[in-house]
């Protein structure tokens, strides 16, 4: 018999679906552990710690020879150019590609009238181009344009490019759609057309979050830049396989951590864009 004034534990109602979760959860990683061999255990054994010690070794001091910096120095102005040429030109595959596939403009979705068929018929391609560009690794494309346009910045430019083209374009399709359509539906019952409804009626809202996600796509391409170097595309990240190459592993933690540094830049960038635009 429960005492009076006894205290009443409620019972969780999310108890069960929680629990439900954790086991769904269990069930999957646990294949995923079993088929990529990983065992965190082969880190902690002295096999394996002592080379790993070795050549962490190699790394310090770093070389600060002025000889190096200045070519560390070339090849970080060049992983930023790669960057952001490749995302400008990005953005300008993106924003018409995102213009014709979002349902944001949509007269059926705005107005009662339904679109016309032709518009119909370009969604749906310009769907799927978006999908091709950006299921392809920049990797891959890097590698693909290497063999066309031969060694150097070009090729990370023209990867970077295609990949992010299709990225930016599905986002910014999504983030109109996310945005209210009340003021470009004002607009275009008042007699403006679709682009004065964009322009006046979608894009303010949208702007900054689409800036944002612009600047993370940069700081991305920054990233991208250093790891695409190690297939030729130029930047820090062809000197950073030179120095791998060359078992040179002071010249590798200088490069390593100029590229700290760039990702640091990136991301302060990034804050202070989101400060100004709220």
């Amino acid at each position: 018999m429960r005492l009076a004034g006894a205290a009443i534990r409620p019972r969780d109602p999310a108890a069960l679906p929680r629990l439900a979760l954790v086991v769904v959860a269990v069930a999957v990683l646990w294949p995923a552990l079993r088929l990529t061999e990983f065992d965190p255990a082969t880190l902690l054994d002295p096999a394996n710690a002592r080379p790993m010690g070795r050549l962490l070794a190699q790394f310090l001091p770093p070389d600060v020879s002025l000889e190096f910096l200045a070519l560390v120095g070339r090849s970080t102005l060049e992983t930023l150019a790669i960057a952001t040429l490749g995302t400008a030109l990005a953005f300008a595959i993106a924003f018409p590609l995102s213009l014709v596939t979002t349902m944001s403009l949509s007269l059926s979705a705005i107005g009662p009238a339904r679109d016309a068929p032709l518009r119909r018929m370009l969604r749906y391609p310009a769907r799927l181009a978006l999908i091709v560009l950006r299921a392809i690794p920049e990797l891959v494309w890097a590698l693909l344009f290497v063999r066309a346009v031969g060694l150097g910045p070009s090729a990370g430019v023209l990867a970077l490019a295609i990949t992010y083209g299709g990225m930016l374009g599905k986002v910014y399709a999504e983030i109109y759609e996310s945005a209210s359509n009340r003021p470009a539906r004002a607009l275009m019952e008042a007699g403006a057309g679709r682009l004065q409804a964009f322009l006046y009626g979608v894009l303010p809202a949208a702007l900054p979050e689409m800036l944002s996600y612009t600047i993370y796509r940069w700081e991305c391409a920054v990233r991208a830049s250093v790891i695409m170097g190690f297939v030729g595309a130029g930047g820090l990240g062809q000197q950073l396989e030179l120095s791998f190459r060359m078992l040179n592993g002071a010249e590798a933690c200088t490069i390593l951590a100029t590229f700290l540094l760039l990702v640091l830049l990136a991301d302060a960038l990034s804050a202070l864009s989101r400060r100004l635009l709220a």
